[in-house]
């Protein structure tokens, strides 16, 4: 846990690593503590998103008539760059899973994230990334290498690692973003760490990993067990993403990291699409069909 750096540390620390900076007007003064009647902070680490939608700064600056803004820290542009939006506390995070805010207290590793018990607005930095996160729309090298050196950034000035950094979807169950491997990011941040400030690492995303074993696993234990019961949420998500995506499943049924009957249905048609018969297209993902989703959707590539 650490004091939230001021506006003139935090610039500082962002040109250090060797960012650009924008700053939007009125950031300094643009938060919800006021507002909610909660101060920001202490911190314990970062929150990564993607927007959804391209063009985006002045919504994330200004928020949407059922959530005020800033809808972030700062917001980081395909060709834009990278913007100052807030600062103090933001609409970013949401309501998040109190364990996964504990364990980057404690900088271990991330459990899954199975209830939204806990306000991460209080106690995370928010970055946004303009992107649609449709898994078709790429990150340009140059804004992912500065989405990790804002990262590193506020890791350095707080003397965190890079386990201090989650992805929204790691926090909060049913979202997907950013769409890209948090892994893969943590251990760039982790390499940029390990170089003196200012001189910046290469750094490239990677799609995220679905694996296959438990995502089996959540196909046959998840629809006869209690309702909600959750066995593989990251997995299941972007499972159902992809399946929302080609039209075998309702929104309805997605997003909750259960893979019910609903889930199975949904990926029995996703099978027979591909050919399956009988007891090949049961609704249980097997590595060929579900190698297909992830490539046909661009959401996640699969782990045996």
């Amino acid at each position: 846990m650490a004091r939230p750096l001021s506006a003139a540390k935090k610039l500082a620390a962002l040109k250090a690593e060797g960012l650009t900076v924008h700053e939007h007007t009125g950031w300094k003064t643009h938060n919800r503590d006021s507002a909610t009647g909660k101060r920001f902070g202490p911190v314990i680490g970062v929150l990564i998103h993607h927007t959804a939608g391209h063009g985006d700064k002045e919504l994330c600056f200004k928020g949407r008539s059922d959530l005020p803004g800033p809808l972030c820290h700062a917001w980081l542009g395909k060709t834009d760059g990278l913007w100052m939006i807030g600062h103090g506390r933001a609409n970013h995070a949401g309501s998040v899973d109190l364990d996964v805010l504990n364990a980057l207290r404690a900088e271990t590793t991330l459990p899954h994230d199975n209830q939204a018990n806990a306000d991460g607005n209080d106690c995370l930095y928010g970055l946004e990334i303009e992107n649609l996160g449709n898994g078709k729309d790429p990150y340009p090298a140059a804004q992912y290498r500065q989405a990790v050196l804002w990262a590193a950034a506020l890791c350095r000035a707080h003397g965190w690692t890079e386990k201090s950094i989650a992805g929204h979807k790691e926090a909060q169950p049913g979202k997907i973003d950013p769409s890209f491997d948090m892994d893969a990011f943590r251990a760039a941040v982790k390499k940029q760490l390990a170089a003196p400030a200012g001189k910046t690492t290469p750094a490239k995303p990677a799609k995220p990993r679905v694996d296959l074993s438990r995502l089996v696993r959540a196909a046959k234990t998840d629809p006869g067990a209690e309702q909600g019961h959750v066995t593989y949420m990251a997995g299941t998500n972007l499972t159902e993403a992809a399946l929302v995506k080609l039209g075998y499943l309702t929104k309805t049924y997605a997003g909750d990291g259960s893979f019910g009957s609903r889930t199975v249905a949904a990926y029995a048609k996703w099978q027979r699409h591909l050919g399956y018969t009988g007891a090949d297209a049961n609704g249980v993902p097997g590595k060929v069909s579900l190698t297909e989703l992830g490539n046909q959707t661009g959401l996640f590539t699969v782990v045996a």
